[in-house]
């Protein structure tokens, strides 16, 4: 039987690093509601899956066209 990987769980500092922005600009993002980054809220905790910030960078890809 095939097992479940399990999905990369990431706390608000380590989602920044891995954006690269500051803690602070993150948290800014989500309570202004700036970007649609989705989260999980476990209490008071928030966390973000790898793949939603993947998902997310890739959506803000822009490709340049030649002219």
């Amino acid at each position: 039987m095939p097992t479940a990987t399990k999905p990369q769980l990431l706390n608000n500092s380590e989602a920044a690093d891995f954006l690269g922005v500051q803690p602070h600009t993150l948290e800014t993002w989500r309570t202004t509601k700036r970007y649609a980054i989705a989260y999980t809220k476990v209490g008071g905790k928030v966390y973000y899956f790898a793949e939603d910030l993947l998902a997310w960078l890739e959506s803000r890809k822009v490709v340049a066209h030649a002219t």
